[in-house]
């Protein structure tokens, strides 16, 4: 980077070194007198650059900045009168030169220098509202500038009625200083801003900034139809297409003119759209998540002010959030994914304690099952039973399925959401289990079985892993004791803690296995067979 800014810097240095040499050595300082291409030159530059600060105008407008906004009034106040200093160029439009229009782009390059100074100072909230007001004014002020200064210029009116001193222009020379100074500040903030966001735009806006004020200086100082004299058209037609293609590149990026010009705005305007296109999104997929018709909501963005080509590019991003959300709902489970939607630091490393019912079922004789089998036959019946378990557990009961294990699946209740009889929602969705299982089988006899663990107590509910991967999981001796007592069903059996049978508060049917002693477990745990549910 630092060697690419020193040769950007050497490449900015040598218009004024060239300069320099032109002057202090005259016969380098070729004449050439050309008015047809002098005048396509300074129109065609001019036209191109009017263009150019009009989309940037526009652009300012509808996101409401300022900053850009003053950058645009500096690209048509400078591309404005150098339009008009084509009307110079003798034999072209008018038989002779008019002072007027001889001196009307050191005018242009001073006003622009006024603006892009102005564009570069960070406006707290009460200017910047001022500013917004005062566009359409400032707008129309330029304009009558320029219209006014055309008229005077044609009708020779005082101080335009005689041609100046083809050398110089003495009041140039005296607001060289500021009109380089302008432009130097304007174009180290610029820079800055580059540094910060490292977008194209800045960049070339600074770059554009310098040349414009080189542009000032060989004004000044070059000898009419003189290398010297051309140099500052050549300058300014550099530092205008500097931006174009900067602007056209990030266009090519964004596919919308607004967006193109993003890496000016300000850090209010960025953050007062993020947070509008945000909400407009938001909607927009919430209403393809519910399968509406996208019309109403379309109008209603309309109604807010989006653009045509905003609202295509929110369509465009709110189907791929909808394709990515379903794949999120689909991975993750509804709930999960719910709660990610709504509090986006919950997926952060870390958990909390809560007090949950934890449900591991699990295939008994699932190896011998596959043994001789095709993986294919293999992972169709485990597809089928996860068909109808999955639904009975998070649709029927609210549970979270924590994790699919092969042929097994550990699900919590009150994991995320209010469940106070959570013990009850684990035991009817066992017994769901048990019911919908038994039901597959009829006709495939030689599929294996559930059996199912419950058990309830405290967990650490949250995300574990890395910054580059995680999961959520339920941690705790809870679900260790859960995944033990499946162990001790039989095949399409549940067995069930007694912490679980206490929060069940006699509304089930069990049959006492007695104390039982699990891996892990320093004492043997009382355990019961659950039956059914009232």
């Amino acid at each position: 980077m630092r060697g690419r800014a020193l040769a950007l810097g050497v490449l900015l240095i040598l218009p004024m070194a060239g300069l320099v040499l032109l002057l202090l050595v005259p016969s380098m300082d070729v004449m050439w007198e050309h008015p047809p291409s002098h005048f396509w030159l300074v129109l065609g530059v001019a036209l191109l650059n009017v263009i150019l600060g009009l989309l940037a105008n526009e652009a300012a407008r509808q996101r409401e900045d300022p900053r850009l906004f003053l950058v645009s009034m500096a690209l048509l106040a400078s591309s404005g009168f150098l339009a008009l200093h084509a009307l110079a160029t003798p034999g072209m439009v008018l038989a002779e030169r008019s002072a007027g229009f001889v001196i009307a782009t050191p005018v242009g390059l001073l006003l622009a220098a006024g603006f892009a100074a102005a564009s570069a100072i960070a406006l707290d909230e009460r200017w910047s509202v001022r500013l917004r007001a005062w566009q359409g004014p400032l707008r129309a002020i330029l304009a009558v500038l320029l219209l006014l200064w055309a008229a005077a210029s044609l009708a020779e009116l005082p101080p335009l009625d005689r041609a100046p001193l083809e050398e110089r222009v003495s009041w140039v020379l005296a607001l060289l200083p500021f009109g380089v100074l302008a432009y130097g500040f304007a174009a180290v903030r610029y820079l800055d801003l580059f540094r910060r966001r490292r977008q194209l735009l800045p960049l070339a806006v600074a770059v554009a900034f310098v040349l414009l004020a080189e542009a000032l200086i060989a004004v000044a100082f070059g000898r009419a139809w003189h290398a010297s004299w051309w140099e500052w058209h050549l300058l300014m037609a550099v530092a205008f297409g500097t931006i174009l293609l900067a602007a056209r590149q990030e266009y090519r990026r964004e596919r919308s003119i607004t967006e193109a010009f993003g890496g000016l705005y300000t850090e209010r305007t960025l953050e007062r759209f993020d947070e509008r296109q945000r909400t407009a999104l938001g909607r927009l997929t919430e209403a393809l998540r519910r399968g509406d018709d996208l019309g109403v909501a379309t109008e209603e963005l309309r109604a807010d002010g989006f653009t045509g080509q905003d609202i295509t590019l929110l369509h465009h991003a709110a189907e791929e959030l909808a394709r990515v959300d379903g794949l999120l709902h689909r991975y993750l489970g509804t709930q999960l994914a719910e709660r990610l939607h709504q509090e986006p630091a919950f997926g952060e490393l870390g958990g909390s304690e809560r007090e949950i019912t934890a449900l591991f079922a699990d295939l008994v004789g699932f190896t011998s099952f596959s043994e001789g089998r095709q993986a294919t036959d293999v992972v169709s019946m485990l597809n089928t039973y996860w068909g109808a378990v999955v639904p009975a557990i998070a649709d029927g009961e609210g549970g979270v399925i924590e994790r699919f294990a092969g042929d097994g699946l550990l699900a919590v209740f009150n994991a995320l959401g209010d469940q106070p009889d959570h013990a009850l929602r684990g035991a009817r969705a066992a017994l769901a289990i048990h019911d919908r299982t038994e039901e597959l089988r009829q006709g495939r006899e030689v599929w294996p079985r559930f059996r199912v663990g419950l058990n309830s107590g405290p967990a650490v509910i949250g995300s574990v892993g890395s910054e580059a991967q995680r999961s959520f999981s339920a941690i705790g001796d809870t679900t260790n004791v859960a995944a033990r007592l499946q162990g001790v069903a039989t095949p399409g059996g549940i067995v069930i803690s007694a912490a679980t049978l206490d929060q069940l508060g006699g509304r089930a049917t069990v049959e006492s296995i007695g104390p039982v002693d699990l891996k892990g477990k320093a004492r043997p745990v009382e355990t019961y067979r659950l039956v059914s549910i009232e």
